[in-house]
């Protein structure tokens, strides 16, 4: 059984702007169900515009990867972990829980369907399956949409950020989500970030900003926050105000595997603003689409920070490079993180 396909060349457009033609998905009723899921052109995917979740919200996603290896083999990185947050995300929407086999099906025959466009190394098939109600009611203000539709688009991707170190607005006032929200993968709390984030980038040039209520440090606009020196590996314990990145916990987990001291607890802005000023300090954002992306200069009190020597940090570097390895077979998959997916 062949595991191989001719491979895309390496995107060019901005993250997130190609797609496939080709979907999966599946639909469900309160008094039916989930219908068996199907394989469905993209175009032919579409909305009532009085769907529950253009007017109240009703909707959630996941953001994963599938990745071409040296050896042309295609596989899909954590898995089972983003099929478990999808399910976590349902139930405070009071959106249907996906079966987590059928929504792997999916993921993997969504996939599979479109082989032919997971772009070789740095690029990757960027995957985002969402569910939505789309009940048609505009008066279901005060209760959940009784009907829904699951799917998996694909997007070949290549890098999330520009080339260089990001500029980092430190935010003191404003909280990343609704408080006891922050676990849920929802647009809702995405748009909370847009306003911040436009503000920072029109008064500092700041590309993300870090939320810090009260001075504690919670995440960014798109990514968790990691700081990195030659030892250690420091990062938020994780609580109920920001997401549980699937890529946090991989750039931990391999940090352990190499050697580094691995720290989870409560940090203070102020300890992220002097971790910069240190001369061995690295501060990078984690997430799926991130991956591992360096932090050049913090703002914080309207003043520029650089962090560390201001370039791309040794650290950083060697925990990329061994999640890239990983990621394209070049090292062992001693964690079980990685799903083959075959042309057949």
């Amino acid at each position: 059984m062949s595991t191989t396909s001719q491979p895309a060349s390496s995107p060019t457009a901005q993250f997130g702007t190609v797609f496939a033609e080709q979907l999966t998905r599946a639909r469900w009723t309160v008094g039916g169900g989930w219908e068996p899921w199907e394989v469905a052109p993209v175009a032919d995917t579409t909305l009532h515009p009085a769907s529950h979740c253009l007017h109240y919200a009703s909707t959630i996603f996941e953001g994963l990867k599938a990745h071409r290896g040296v050896d042309g083999t295609v596989r899909i990185f954590r898995l089972a972990d983003h099929v478990a947050r999808m399910q976590r995300s349902a139930a405070p929407l009071h959106l249907p829980v996906p079966d987590a086999q059928a929504l792997t099906e999916m993921i993997v025959e969504a996939v599979r369907v479109n082989l032919d466009l997971v772009p070789e190394p740095p690029g990757s098939l960027y995957l985002r399956p969402t569910l939505l109600g789309v009940q048609q009611n505009i008066g279901a203000a005060a209760s959940p949409s009784t009907e829904a539709l699951l799917f998996v688009l694909a997007s070949p991707v290549g890098a999330y950020f520009g080339a260089g170190g990001l500029r980092l607005l430190v935010d003191t006032d404003q909280g990343r989500t609704m408080p006891g929200f922050g676990t849920v993968k929802s647009g809702l709390n995405y748009a909370l970030a847009l306003g911040p984030l436009r503000r920072a980038k029109e008064s500092h040039d700041a590309g993300q900003v870090l939320f810090c209520p009260g001075g504690v440090v919670q995440e960014t606009g798109a990514a968790n926050i990691i700081l990195m020196d030659g030892e250690r590996v420091v990062t938020p314990a994780l609580n109920a105000e920001f997401l549980h990145g699937v890529t946090r916990d991989s750039v931990l987990t391999l940090a352990a595997d190499i050697g580094f001291a691995v720290d989870e607890r409560e940090l203070t802005a102020d300890e992220v603003v002097a971790w910069a000023r240190r001369r061995n300090g690295e501060i990078a954002l984690s997430g799926t689409a991130a991956v591992l992306s360096p932090v050049s200069t913090l703002i914080a009190d309207g003043q520029d920070v650089t962090v560390g020597s201001g370039e791309v940090g040794p650290t950083t570097t060697r925990i990329r490079e061994a999640m890239a390895a990983l990621q394209t077979g070049q090292k062992p998959d001693k964690h079980g993180w990685m799903t083959v997916v075959s042309a057949e």
